[in-house]
């Protein structure tokens, strides 16, 4: 597997994202089927690992320490934090990242990983009651003791995320970004990586499970599957939102790629700092998946889907309301939104 550098960071050029594995989609998967997943990955030369808190709430982070303990010097390991999670039942109460209470929640972390030091800790949404300046120093004194080893933020905004930079540099920005959510090209944020040495990790670079083909305004979604009530895979737009994977689809049958293939081999066309995560339940996804850093797409190639591109629009938004409210905040006394 290629390498790549996120900051500090040195990974592979896919990473894993283990949050599917048990939490927000129908088809998760027990927990020794996860741990028996994340080490075939490993096997397979994956070096990065998603996680966080929240998944689950609590059990993902168990899930994957388990599995990566055995192999803790050879992977690199992020987790987030930033919810108010009730650690008896699990209830998500809102955002929080108040400084007195994030060391607590790195410590607990920790103990479910059961290692010493988290690689890459993100903050997992801003929280616009708190400072920025607060959280990054917060982070930068775990780094100086050893928790820690980087510093990440997942959905800020530009100006929140050049703020938290002065105070400790972040190594890895977590945005959603693919081929059909491409806000990240237009608010900045790409241009903020560009100058500031910042590495780019996309979740959902997969549009969810979109664009692999897989999923078509027929496909039944369990009302337990957070898409069910996601704008975009609503039966309508899914029938609009082919157009994107009948595009990829278009690329990719002549060289014999699939359309997992292609969408993850644009994205690292895109910049040399971007490690995109797909997330699977099965080892033939993430075969598949990982096969995509042996694509590389021509000029040609790139330039056709680019054209293609800025001639759709993306049927429904990515969020509802409620989780839309939670990214792209810019300032502790006014929400404003990147995308």
């Amino acid at each position: 597997m290629k390498q790549r550098m996120l900051g500090n960071l040195c990974v592979s050029e896919i990473g894993f994202g283990c949050m599917g594995l048990d939490f927000s989609y129908s088809h998760r998967i027990s927990k020794s089927e996860g741990i028996k997943l994340i080490r075939e990955a490993v096997d397979r030369g994956v070096t990065f690992f998603d996680t966080a808190e929240i998944y689950g709430p609590f059990t993902n982070e168990v899930m994957v320490g388990e599995a990566l303990r055995p192999v803790r010097d050879q992977v690199v390991i992020a987790t987030k934090f930033g919810f108010d999670i009730e650690a008896s039942t699990g209830k998500i109460r809102g955002i929080s990242s108040r400084p007195e209470n994030i060391r607590d929640h790195v410590e607990r972390s920790l103990l479910r990983l059961g290692i010493e030091r988290v690689d890459l800790i993100y903050q997992h949404r801003v929280d616009p009651r708190v400072p920025i300046e607060d959280v990054a120093g917060v982070v930068r004194d775990l780094i100086a003791e050893g928790k820690a080893m980087a510093f990440g933020m997942s959905e800020p905004g530009v100006q929140t995320l050049r703020r938290a930079h002065a105070i400790q540099p972040v190594s890895a920005v977590q945005n959603e970004y693919s081929l059909w959510w491409r806000a990240p090209e237009t608010n900045g944020i790409l241009e903020a990586c560009d100058e500031l040495g910042i590495g780019f990790v996309p979740y959902s670079p997969l549009g969810k499970g979109f664009l692999t083909g897989a999923i078509s305004a027929e496909t039944p979604l369990d009302p337990s599957d957070f898409r069910a009530n996601t704008p975009r895979f609503q039966p309508q737009a899914l029938a609009k939102n082919l157009v994107f994977v009948n595009l990829i689809k278009r690329i990719g049958e002549p060289r014999g790629a699939t359309p997992a293939q292609i969408a993850l081999a644009w994205l690292l066309a895109q910049r040399p700092y971007i490690v995109p995560i797909p997330g699977t339940t099965k080892l033939h996804r993430l075969e598949e998946n990982l096969a995509a850093s042996d694509v590389d797409l021509t000029e040609k190639e790139l330039h056709e889907i680019k054209t293609a591109l800025d001639e759709l629009a993306v049927e429904g938004d990515r969020y509802g309301s409620a989780a839309k409210a939670m990214v792209g905040i810019e300032s502790p006394l006014r929400p404003a939104m990147d995308s």
